[in-house]
């Protein structure tokens, strides 16, 4: 198994690098985040990684940190989540993002990947909720998400991204009395910025 790997970037495009680790140029796949940032020629990078192996091939997987790589990993433990949904939900929200989503039963959000259906969703939230929600949310995350889950939804209506919104959202101040219209109003100001 190969754990991880550092090395010096020598190539990239969409969705992976090429890392040269001592002569041996390995192509690692990874999410949208991560590449944008090691993407630059030259630059020295260590990811962590996850090697699938199948019949037809071995596809290499890095991540940023540990963190992302075990998410990642439990996402495949999902019937019908291969390693490309998976990369496709961490490329579309980062890794805190994605796991209070799951732990809070943000169905919106999740639907808002591409390639995830509403079956899908419900299953990853049923299957995973307790795993993700013990192992990554602190309780006043995981209240957070939940009090803002309306504007999400209204900000991913509105065409924003689930990431984008929840940016937005953590800009909220903690007032309990805003109604969800001033606080929409507050998340598209983030935007404005």
């Amino acid at each position: 198994m190969i754990a991880s790997v550092r090395g010096r970037v020598e190539a990239f495009s969409s969705g992976w690098a090429v890392v040269n680790v001592n002569g041996i140029g390995l192509q690692v796949y990874v999410p949208t985040p991560t590449l944008a940032s090691i993407a630059s020629i030259g630059k020295e990078v260590q990811l962590y990684t996850h090697l699938q192996l199948r019949e037809d091939g071995a596809t290499l997987y890095g991540f940023a940190s540990p963190e992302e790589l075990s998410l990642f990993q439990t996402l495949l433990s999902v019937s019908g989540i291969g390693p490309k949904l998976a990369m496709a939900m961490l490329s579309a929200m980062n890794a805190n993002e994605l796991a209070a989503a799951i732990a809070t039963g943000n169905m919106e959000m999740l639907t808002s990947v591409p390639g995830i259906g509403k079956k899908i969703a419900s299953r990853i939230i049923l299957e995973l909720k307790e795993k993700v929600g013990t192992a990554w949310i602190s309780a006043p995350a995981t209240r957070l998400a939940q009090e803002n889950t309306e504007v999400i939804s209204a900000l991913t209506a509105l065409g924003y991204s689930a990431a984008e919104a929840t940016r937005a959202v953590s800009t909220l101040p903690a007032d309990s009395t805003l109604t969800l219209e001033e606080k929409v109003k507050l998340a598209l100001q983030y935007f404005g910025k």
